[in-house]
């Protein structure tokens, strides 16, 4: 049998005790280190992001600082000043600026004319809405009905000075569906063709006829009389006159 020393067999365990340890601190120096690159990778992409967003909130106010630089005074002031309490989110909505080189050619109008309706052949307080696609007119106690296989409709207006109702009747034209507010159902509204006169502006033009007692103006004139042949000038109130001398009031549309 062999006999190891004790000595020698302590010395042994000793060395393997030794390569164990060192072997435990070489892994632990790889990992630190993993974690110090990770880090230093990291705090490099925050520094980028911190630059970036620097030249963005910068380009942001650069921008913000030429738009308002841009804009007409008075058209800043108006912001301030106009009151949105005739407004429906539907149908009249926010109007941008006019172009002051389109202004040139076209016929210039405020936010709120007096029009020349006809018939009935009297002149309107209206609003001007170019966010609105057809214009509208307040029509109360609608009734559709037919004469000689065609289609009419009769309804009633207020009548701007006394508050009495004028009945006309017209042509029904069509019929479009109008979206309730807040996803209810959708409403089918005639349409009528009624002759509008507004400074150098005289044309027949679809109607859309609703209730709009809820507004202070009965008539809503949308760009289906606006496009190509006026631009809107928010600042402004009653800045065109409706030139109604030796027109034609009879009104009459087949």
């Amino acid at each position: 049998m062999r006999i190891i020393h004790r000595p020698y067999a302590k010395t042994c365990c000793c060395y393997l005790l030794l390569a164990f340890a060192v072997f435990i601190l070489s892994a632990c120096n790889t990992r630190e280190s993993q974690l110090v690159e990770r880090e230093a990778k990291i705090s490099a992409r925050e520094s980028e992001l911190v630059s970036l967003l620097s030249e963005l909130v910068e380009q942001k106010k650069l921008l913000e600082k030429n738009d308002s630089e841009n804009l007409p005074e008075a058209i800043q002031n108006s912001a301030e000043k106009t009151c949105s309490c005739d407004s429906n989110p539907d149908e009249e909505t926010i109007k941008k600026p006019p172009d002051m080189t389109e202004a040139k050619t076209k016929t210039l109008l405020g936010d709120i004319e007096n029009i020349f309706l006809d018939p009935p052949g009297m002149e309107f307080s209206a609003r001007i809405d170019t966010g609105a696609q057809t214009s509208s007119l307040n029509a109360l106690d609608i009734v559709e009905f037919e004469r000689d296989g065609k289609p009419f409709v009769k309804f009633n207006i207020i009548h701007p000075l006394t508050g009495e109702k004028l009945e006309l009747t017209r042509r029904l034209r069509r019929h479009v569906r109008i979206k309730g507010r807040g996803g209810r159902e959708s409403h089918r509204r005639p349409v009528v063709k009624i002759r509008v006169v507004l400074a150098d502006i005289d044309e027949q033009i679809n109607f859309t006829l609703e209730d709009r007692s809820r507004f202070k103006h009965q008539i809503l004139i949308g760009r289906n009389l606006l496009q190509d042949l006026a631009i809107v000038d928010v600042s402004r109130r009653n800045v065109a006159t409706p030139k109604t001398e030796n027109s034609d009031t009879t009104g009459k549309i087949k």
